[in-house]
């Protein structure tokens, strides 16, 4: 009686061990799979974010160009300029010029700014 004793504890012991590891190593995966993503997604942002605001400040600063008028919106590295006021034709080529030189920008999209 004893040793069904010993032997029932035992088995009790192990299979609270390892049903514990089973159940805490679940847990642990699924939350940094979510941060994993969770942390791209910020870098993308933070990535877009830095780049409309130095296109922004780009525009801002070149002499020629109404850069308080242009419109910056950014999305996944691709640059998209409008504007409620007509600019010219090289204007428009020289905003473009000027997105693109910007690290991280993947393509620019100027269909958007109104030309005369």
């Amino acid at each position: 009686m004893k040793k069904f004793a010993i032997a029932a504890a035992t088995a009790t012991a192990l299979t609270l061990t390892m049903a514990n590891a089973a159940f805490a190593q679940q847990p642990s995966q699924a939350p940094l799979t979510v941060a994993a993503g969770e942390v791209t997604k910020a870098k993308e942002a933070t990535s877009d974010t830095w780049i409309t605001t130095k296109v922004k400040a780009d525009l801002m600063t070149e002499k020629g160009i109404p850069g308080t008028d242009i419109k910056v919106e950014t999305n996944k590295g691709v640059v998209s300029l409008s504007s409620d006021v007509a600019v010219t034709d090289s204007q428009k080529d020289m905003a473009v010029a000027i997105a693109k030189k910007i690290k991280g920008v993947q393509a620019v999209s100027a269909d958007g700014l109104k030309t005369n």
